[in-house]
Order: C-alpha cells, then structure tokens, then sequence
C-alpha cells in the first residue's frame, strides 16, 4: 500500500512534465503558427512588442480557448527551450551558472549572519512574515484585484496583462516544481540533531529533510516564492514598459519577497538567484508569445500611422505631419 502511495503521489510531477507533450499530439492552427514565428523570433530574444493601449482590442483578446491554447505554448516553449538554444543563448546560461556557483559558496556564511543578526529583529521579522505572504496567496489576491479593476472599468489591456501574468505564474511554477524535483536540495531551516544546516543537492526523489518541529521539509532549489512573483512581475514591466515607474514597483516588491524568504530562513541565497531568474524568463517568454499572437490575430495593427497637424511659427501658421513607428 505504501509503495502505490507512493507512486500515486508522482502522477501530478509527470503531468506537469509530459503536460506540453501531450497537449501537442493533436495539430492546432494557431499552435502551428506560433511555432513557426517562434522560429524567426525567439522567444527571449530581441522582439519589438506593441504596448499601445489600443493594440490591446476585441481581435487580440483572449478567449477561454485561446488563453489555455497559448498557456500550452509556454510550457511547450519553456520545456523544451534547452533544444532549441543557440551558442549566445549557451554563452549566457554559462556565465549565469558560473555566478550561481560563485555565490554559492557565500549561501552558508549570509544565512548565519541573516539568523544571528536579522531574524532575531522582531520588527524586520514582522515586516518579512507580511512580505514573504504576498509571494504566496498574497499575489493571486492582488491579480484578481488587477483582473476586476480591468473589467469594471473596461481597461483591456490590464484585463489581458493579469490574464498573461496568471500564465506566467503558471508557467514559472510548473518549471520550478520539476526543477525542485530534480535538484532536491535542503534548506537552511532543516534540522541536523543540532548540526548547522548545510546546502546540499541530493537529486531526485530524496528526503530532504525535517525542521526543528518535525515538519517535513520539501526541496528548496529554486524558491518558489521569488520564481512565481518575478513571473508575474516582468509581465508587468513589459507590459507598462512605457511607464517608468511600473517596472521600478514591480520588480522592488518581487525583490523584496525574494529578501523576505532569505530572512525567513526558509531559503539559501542561491535559491533566490535562481529564482528571480527563472521567474523573469518566464515572464518574457509569455509576454513575448501572446505579442505573435497578436500579430497573427491583427497583423495591421503594429503599422506605422501618419496624422496631420499644425504648428504656429515664428507668426505662421505652418502644416506639419507625424509618421509614429509603433
């Protein structure tokens, strides 16, 4: 009975992972499509998105088809990226893997001083308990506040950014969950019969591990926190791009939750790093597949458009034109 438990416990994990696959096997216009552009431009690569409010209209909008028809194409795209990546795609991956590596010999030394001297605030404790809950159940009530405001008040594109930014969380997630899997690393708070805690990589389908109370302890590489809430976040940033101060917003609160789970010693620094970086491409690549969505939808809508104007000069009254590149 134990071992069919067991086994039963894995059949969400191989879901998730064979989940792109299988939603695949049958051919899709659109999905075909998406492929297809996916090639020309990469999907984390430099490609010109139009944010124009009115980009955002009843041709690109997503129906309940389509938003699970490109939510399929991001996990397609996210699992199966390493295939499909070039040297400069390799090049950059090396010189992150190598500063991951490098930080990961400070992981040990910032949790003891975060624990001697941080946690033990009673004011910073508070303050991160409040931060590190946003990262969670937090962040799903702050999107459907987004999602309502967008309908209420008839904003289509903050309908479609909370929209993106659900696949993203999504995408994120099911990454993560796979990578936590395979990497099965302990965390800071496990308990050693009174040792100090060490970061270690015990693989797949290892023990990691129990705190202080006994509360089984699950695999810690990468946070789950940081990963979600910077998905979520680089949908933002993208998408208000041209307003300065929403990637700044964004990205300061995804940061600070990811300093929240270092204080709550439930994760190593690393575990941030990586993190913050998996929930980032992720969010790109979302928001990078719904734009060529956009374009097979509304393939006029990205044209440059001419207006007429008048200046007054110099006591004359001048005709002018304006070409805006969208």
């Amino acid at each position: 009975m134990k071992y069919a438990h067991k086994k039963l416990f894995l059949i969400p994990f191989f879901l998730i992972l064979f989940s792109p696959f299988l939603a695949f096997s049958q051919k899709d216009t659109l999905i075909n499509k998406l492929d297809s552009l996916s090639k020309k431009t990469d999907s984390l690569g430099g490609q010109l998105n139009n944010i124009n409010p009115k980009a955002y209209n009843k041709k690109t909008a997503l129906s309940v088809n389509t938003y699970f028809t490109l939510l399929g194409s991001d996990l397609k795209q996210a699992f199966t990226k390493p295939f499909h990546m070039k040297r400069k795609d390799w090049l950059r991956f090396g010189k992150f893997a190598i500063f991951t590596g490098a930080m990961m010999f400070a992981d040990k030394p910032i949790q003891k001083f975060t624990v001697e001297h941080i946690s033990n605030n009673t004011a910073i404790r508070n303050i991160s308990k409040n931060i590190t809950t946003f990262g969670g159940v937090g962040e799903i009530a702050t999107l459907t506040a987004f999602g309502a405001y967008g309908v209420i008040f008839k904003k289509s594109k903050m309908v479609t950014t909370t929209l993106l930014a659900t696949q993203s969380y999504i995408t994120a997630a099911a990454v993560e969950n796979v990578l936590k899997f395979l990497s099965g690393r302990t965390r800071p708070s496990v308990y050693y019969n009174g040792e100090e805690p060490k970061p270690r990589f015990l693989g797949p389908f290892s023990k990691t591990g129990t705190d202080a109370n006994g509360k089984k302890l699950y695999s810690s590489f990468p946070s789950g926190h940081t990963t979600v809430v910077f998905a979520a976040a680089t949908v933002f940033a993208k998408e208000y791009s041209d307003k300065p101060l929403v990637p700044i917003l964004a990205y300061s609160v995804a940061t600070l939750v990811g300093i929240s789970r270092i204080i709550e010693n439930a994760h190593w620094t690393t575990d941030v790093i990586a993190g913050a970086a998996l929930g980032y491409l992720s969010g790109r690549l979302v928001v990078n597949n719904y734009h060529r969505y956009a374009k097979i939808k509304a393939p006029n809508q990205n044209k440059g458009t001419i207006s007429f104007n008048l200046n007054y000069m110099q006591g004359s009254i001048m005709p002018g034109f304006i070409y805006k590149f969208k």
